[in-house]
């Protein structure tokens, strides 16, 4: 669903991602994992056309996308959830879903698909508040949801749990497993939660000074890896 070739990206004059392989199959989730500051945000936004590269090539479902724009890239396909969140503090929670079915390759006009609800109940009854009246794990609830509606065939999420209370975390982990066992969808995680991470990833890849320096199977990790380049 994803190649990255040799991708190499930089802010400003300072090289970020070096050569950056990197492979997810359809269906499957792809852990991306590392300390702090090692680039991980900077390949997603790179994936979803936020920052353009230097050099590489990235492929999508079979198509060259290098210098598609973010906007071709969420049409396409693409979902991306980015750290922090994002939704819109003004907007209610409906019309943040409605934006997020701008996406859908039917075009406008659609409604808000009753799965979702399904997925995230407690949006259901929160449907007329604002968005930034939301707690954190309600807008990281929202952030998601936004994103499905329009239904993506890869989803990009940026550490779906940075400051989110337990309860919430379990209902993001569910969310990630159902979308996994259904097999339509492709994610690439990235997360410091080592154990979440972990328990719903198929594939690791492990990222320090911007490049990958380990990567395999999930199951196969080993101490030895965690310990030199996850643990602080």
């Amino acid at each position: 669903m994803l190649n990255i070739r040799q991708l190499n990206c930089s802010y400003g004059e300072t090289n970020i991602l070096r050569n950056i392989n990197l492979t997810i199959p359809a269906g499957k989730v792809m852990a991306l994992m590392g300390r702090n500051g090692v680039g991980k945000t900077t390949l997603l936004k790179t994936v979803m056309g936020l920052l353009r590269p230097l050099a590489g090539e990235i492929f999508f479902d079979g198509q060259e996308i290098t210098h598609w724009t973010p906007e071709k890239r969420a049409s396409g396909g693409i979902g991306y959830v980015p750290q922090g969140r994002d939704i819109f503090p003004y907007l209610t929670v409906e019309e943040n879903l409605l934006i997020g079915l701008e996406a859908h390759k039917a075009g406008r006009g659609m409604a808000i698909p009753e799965g979702i609800f399904d997925l995230f109940p407690a949006l259901k009854s929160m449907l007329l508040r604002k968005g930034g009246n939301l707690s954190g794990g309600e807008q990281q609830q929202l952030a998601i949801a936004r994103v499905l509606v329009s239904e993506p065939k890869l989803l990009l999420l940026d550490e779906p749990t940075e400051g989110i209370q337990p309860s919430i975390v379990l209902q993001i982990e569910n969310t990630i497993r159902f979308i996994k066992e259904q097999g339509t969808i492709s994610i690439l995680l990235v997360e410091q939660y080592l154990e979440f991470a972990l328990r719903l990833a198929d594939y690791y890849y492990i990222m320090e000074k911007g490049s990958i320096v380990s990567e395999g199977i999930t199951h196969d990790i080993s101490k030895e890896v965690i310990a030199n380049h996850l643990t602080v």
